[in-house]
């Protein structure tokens, strides 16, 4: 997640809060600073000129009794089932609609590709908070319904993320054996690390005000930091890992995805040259995502090797 200026405002008005004891009040600026904002799509799979009837919208039940708004591109009908199948989960202020250009060469190579807008981001429900935790739910509810669909062969899904999309990628297949394969894209290292560079930025002191914050923040979301985080979930990923990050990332830093690497041996780390949205510099790389889901999918599962 990545707070704007107003957000680090509120940061500060939160932490006033702290000091002075007011926890409802600090709970609820805490909550407005990291909301998440929703941006509408600006275009859909229809505009990619794909046949009309390869692509559904879904209304998919989620946690809580939110619906979660999802767009489902099928590959042509000639295509041998059952075939293999992608999620694929956008990053923190995104939607479904960004995540498109990955969505022509993985259904010209035989896949199905859920594209899911999580919780109070594009068409999905609101929430009371946007969470990595929850985009990880908003996940599994997604693959529940993607593993259902006729033709698509449950034993052979793999995940795309986008930052805060990649590392919940990374936290539910860590969680989820039957996942085939995880395409990491600027995923970070360490959400404590990020909240604490969001802290600084505010002036907010880490001694006694910043770290009854994070604190707080780790009882909302229902999630210590450590164990969720990305350096963690992905030693315990039973799956090839492809960590794709952009050289020149303002936001998340190159070494975030290289400490990644380091942590399990079965990612492979693709560095591009590009920021932290990556839609563009992608473009030339798309044969290489492809073929490592095609070999990920199509391989024994790393627990059965």
């Amino acid at each position: 997640m990545t707070p704007s200026v107003d957000s680090l405002l509120l940061g500060a008005a939160a932490a006033a809060a702290v000091v002075l004891g007011l926890g409802w009040l600090a709970h609820r600026v805490l909550l407005l600073g990291l909301k998440a904002p929703r941006v509408p799509h600006d275009c859909g799979p229809h505009d990619l000129g794909l046949p009309a009837a390869s692509v559904r919208e879904l209304s998919i039940a989620g946690m809580r009794g939110k619906r979660l708004f999802a767009w489902l591109v099928t590959p042509d009908v000639a295509t041998a089932a059952p075939h293999p199948a992608v999620l694929v989960m956008h990053g923190w202020g995104s939607n479904a609609a960004m995540m498109l250009p990955v969505v022509a060469p993985l259904r010209e190579a035989g896949f199905s590709v859920l594209l899911l807008d999580a919780r109070c981001h594009g068409r999905s429900d609101d929430e009371d908070f946007a969470s990595m935790p929850r985009f990880a739910e908003d996940i599994a509810a997604g693959l529940g319904v993607l593993r259902a669909q006729p033709g698509v062969d449950p034993g052979r899904i793999g995940l795309i993320g986008h930052s805060v999309g990649a590392a919940a990628t990374l936290l539910h297949a860590s969680r989820d054996p039957a996942v085939r394969a995880v395409v990491s894209i600027s995923a970070f290292a360490h959400p404590g690390e990020l909240m604490r560079a969001w802290l600084s930025r505010a002036r907010i002191p880490y001694p006694v005000i910043g770290w009854a914050i994070l604190r707080h923040v780790e009882r909302t979301i229902g999630a210590r930091f450590a164990a969720i985080a990305p350096l963690a979930t992905v030693r315990r990923v039973g799956c090839p890992v492809l960590l794709v990050h952009g050289r020149h990332d303002a936001t998340v830093p190159f070494s975030d995805a290289e400490r990644l690497a380091a942590a399990a041996p079965h990612a492979t780390l693709l560095a591009v040259d590009g920021d932290h949205d990556l839609r563009d510099a992608l473009a030339p790389f798309t044969d290489e995502l492809v073929a490592f889901l095609i070999a990920a999918t199509r391989a024994p599962a790393l627990a059965d090797a």
